[in-house]
This record gives C-alpha cells, structure tokens and sequence, in this order.
C-alpha cells in the first residue's frame, strides 16, 4: 500500500489522457526508482513551465513566452495562415515539418449542441489578422468533424471578401478523425494535398 502522497501522485497522473490508474501507478513507480534521472527533472521542467506558461497574444498557442517561438521566428512565411481548431492541433502540424507559415488557433469549434458558437471562438481576431494584410493563403485546417467542417464553411463566409486563397486540408483524412491522431504520413499528404475551398 503506498502512502497517501504517492496514491495521490498516481491519482493526478490517471488524469492525464492516455492513462489510466495502472498506467499511472507504473510511472510513478518509474519516477520514484529513477528519482535522479527522472522525478527531479521532470519536476524542474514542470515548475519551470509553470511558471513561465503564456497564451501568444498572436495566435493562441500555449508557450513559455509571448508571443511564442512560431511567432517570432522570423523564417516563418508571413503569408501563410493555418487556421485550427486547438493547440494540440497545431503541434500536429509543426510535427510534419512541412508547414512553413504562421498559425491561428481559435479555442475549439462551433457547435449547436456544445453551444459553442461564433463569438465564443477567436473568429473576430482571425478576420482583424487578415483584414491587416500581408497575408496571401489562409488553410482551414479543421479535424473531419461535423463540426469542424461546419466551423470551416463558416470561416470561409466570413473571408469570402478577402483577397486571398483559401485552401483546406485534403480529404482523405478519416472522417470523424482528429489531426492530434493521426500519424505523421497521413497528415503530411493532407497538407500537401490541400486544396481551395469552394
């Protein structure tokens, strides 16, 4: 029987996606046998994150700074705006390596049923972004979701009157699929693939 802190350790980790309690019991026990090599910095770089966590005010990734590391890298295409739906969407993207420009994510997807809708997205700062100039393609990168491709028919009402191209990821994802599942060959047709919107 482990302590109450240990039990409460494992508890918190259960909580995480992908694992459950024994997973969660069995990487405790990792970190406690490996305190040097693993518990100790796994909670340095925690506490360091913690401290240094930053929404970019540019274009919503999670960061140690603001504006993050996409958005101040200036070898990135300027451009180039894809368009998705949460973080873990993004990272998708920067994984593949084949996405030169800039992102914008908008904090989740429309939804009647959710009643998630227009305003409760970062709709309004996308079309500020564009109305800016400077961009030439925005790539609506929605997950193949009936509420993905609603939020994207939607965006793309709203850009309809900008000067630019508007391209979508290449069908050929699953339907139903999220980008954060898939794997890397999959995700790197779709990018190249993409298409305008019609």
């Amino acid at each position: 029987m482990a302590s109450t802190e240990i039990d409460a350790l494992s508890q918190a980790l259960a909580r995480l996606p992908g694992l459950g309690p024994r997973s969660a019991r069995r990487a405790v026990l990792h970190l406690l046998k490996k305190r040097e090599g693993a518990l100790i910095p796994l909670l340095r770089a925690l506490e360091s994150v913690n401290e240094r966590l930053a929404t970019c005010s540019v274009c919503g990734n999670v960061d140690t700074r603001d504006p993050c590391s996409i958005c101040s890298d200036p070898r990135r295409d300027d451009r180039s705006i894809a368009v998705v739906e949460d973080v873990a969407d993004l990272w998708a993207l920067e994984r593949s390596r084949l996405f030169p420009g800039r992102f914008h994510v908008l904090g989740g997807r429309l939804s009647a049923l959710d009643g998630v809708r227009p305003e409760d997205l970062t709709i309004d700062r996308l079309v500020t972004r564009i109305s800016q100039g400077g961009v030439d393609e925005v790539v609506l990168a929605m997950n193949a979701t009936l509420e993905g491709q609603t939020t994207a028919h939607y965006i793309a009402d709203r850009l309809e009157n900008f000067p630019i191209r508007l391209t979508q990821l290449a069908h050929g994802l699953p339907v139903g699929g999220e980008l954060d599942y898939l794997d890397d060959g999959t995700l790197a047709q779709a990018l190249r693939a993409r298409r305008p919107v019609s």
